[in-house]
């Protein structure tokens, strides 16, 4: 059955929304809102902190931290900037440095995918273009133009900034590391099941539960816990690290970042948005998850989601049959505009809803949801997983982009983001801010041959004459015509 058309016309108004959120500096413009909350809330303890700075922080910038009874715990590269620990009471202080730019919160992040499943319905979403063979025979991939591709990826380097990666039958990682312990093995099993999703053999399978780009070079960044967790300090720290790579020996060319924590401050101000902002201007293709908080509304994207340059992802839910006119945006799935900013999030909209790939053998998901186990035909063990969650599409569009770049290694990040937006699957039905500009076609962006100069994501504008939004022109904003 023919897709439905997703129309998405930025340049229309949409009686819709209401935007209320908006970020103000404080008093002394150095302070974000959420640290003087916490600070305030928590006056007595050691808080966890990032200091951003106007010039690449020296010895009298970390001197000052010392001498306030603080600790740096990590300097960055990608951004101006380090994570120290430092007693709140003292915190306040360290905004009087002239060369202060900002302070926020070291926040705590989360792997964005769900144990449970979209509704309670039975519902799949496998990878591969085959029949999923140890469930009913109707139930395919559904991932649309994948079956008439010639691209495996191939020469593709991907970095999976996630949970790690562990021993699988179905992917060899290029290269692990760690910014958790000392080990990289994915103790959790998010990524595992992400990484395999982008470029798994399927060999466990018979090829049933392959990725998207099995012959890409996978490089585990291990940066969450066993509970899927971390801090976006780890985070930027393996960012650091894959621009070392960069530097030395490495050419990756996509990143894939399926976590992500609230949005407390402008982008503008946003160490993490700041860091996977830096990466993509070094020439690196960045994937983020849109988050999991759909059912609490509109401007619900998750950081570094909301990041105007990166591919933001949300997901979209198939019932179990071949009929792409009843899917629908998964209720899980994150909502633009962005908190703050009002940037239209998420980018594009790929499926994301009991997505089956491989598990991390005694990993926390397994131990804790066996229900989710899935022994593939003629098997003797259940060596795949089925999740749901923004994390799942993201890694879906993160094996798209490696097949563009291995058609066209000269692609920029704004080539490949512009080309996939615009070759979306649109509908009639479309809100803007759960579908973006509508359903992945890999085909489709395979067949493009548009370039932009820049490729951002739109802003909301609205009307306070008539309670209307209005969009910016994407054919303005991305530097040419054509778009």
């Amino acid at each position: 059955m023919k897709r439905p058309v997703y129309r998405v016309t930025i340049s229309v108004l949409l009686s819709a929304l209401t935007l209320a959120v908006s970020f103000t500096a404080s008093a002394q413009g150095r302070l974000s809102e959420r640290a003087q909350e916490v600070l305030k809330t928590h006056p007595h303890e050691m808080v966890d902190l990032i200091v951003t700075y106007r010039q690449r922080p020296g010895p009298s910038d970390r001197a000052k931290v010392n001498d306030h009874g603080g600790q740096l715990r990590h300097e960055f590269k990608l951004i101006h900037g380090h994570a120290i620990t430092v007693p709140a009471h003292a915190a306040t202080a360290l905004q009087h440095n002239p060369n202060v730019e900002n302070i926020s919160i070291d926040e705590p992040v989360n792997v964005a995918a769900l144990a449970t499943l979209e509704d309670g319905l039975y519902t799949v979403s496998g990878l591969s273009v085959k029949a999923v063979a140890s469930l009913p025979s109707s139930v395919s991939a559904g991932v649309p133009g994948l079956d008439a591709v010639p691209y495996t990826g191939a020469g593709v380097k991907v970095a999976v900034v996630d949970s790690g990666f562990k021993k699988h039958g179905d992917l060899s990682p290029l290269h692990t590391l760690s910014l958790v312990g000392k080990n990289s093995d994915d103790t959790n099993g998010h990524g595992n099941h992400v990484a395999t999703i982008i470029s798994g053999s399927g060999k466990g399978s018979s090829g049933v539960y392959h990725g998207v780009a099995p012959d890409a070079d996978v490089i585990a960044v291990r940066v969450l816990d066993e509970a899927g967790q971390g801090l976006t300090s780890d985070v930027i720290a393996g960012l650091d690290d894959i621009l070392l790579l960069n530097q030395q020996f490495w050419h990756v060319r996509v990143v894939n970042m399926s976590l992500g924590h609230p949005v407390q401050e402008s982008a503008d101000t946003d160490p993490l948005v700041q860091a996977v902002e830096a990466i993509w201007d070094s020439g690196v293709v960045v994937v983020c998850s849109a988050g999991n908080a759909g059912r609490d509304g509109y401007g619900t994207i998750t950081s570094p989601g909301n990041s105007r340059k990166v591919i933001t992802v949300g997901s979209v839910t198939t019932w179990g049959d071949s009929d792409a006119s009843n899917d629908i945006v998964s209720t899980f799935s994150s909502r633009g505009p962005t908190r703050g900013d009002y940037f239209v999030k998420p980018d594009l909209i790929t499926h994301g809803n009991r997505v089956i790939a491989a598990k991390a053998v005694r990993g926390y998901l397994e131990a804790n949801y066996p229900e989710r186990l899935i022994t593939a035909a003629g098997a003797r063990s259940a060596d795949y997983y089925q999740l749901s969650g923004t994390s799942m599409a993201a890694g879906v569009v993160t094996g798209a982009v490696a097949l563009m770049l291995e058609k066209d290694p000269s692609l920029t990040p704004d080539d490949v983001k512009a080309r996939l937006m615009r070759s979306a699957q649109k509908a009639d039905f479309v809100d803007v801010f759960a579908t973006g500009a509508g359903l992945l076609d890999i085909q489709a962006a395979l067949n493009d041959t548009g370039h932009a100069d820049q490729a951002p994501s739109p802003r909301v504008l609205r009307d306070e004459a008539n309670g209307k939004l209005g969009f910016e022109e994407t054919g303005l904003l991305w530097g040419d015509q054509q778009w």
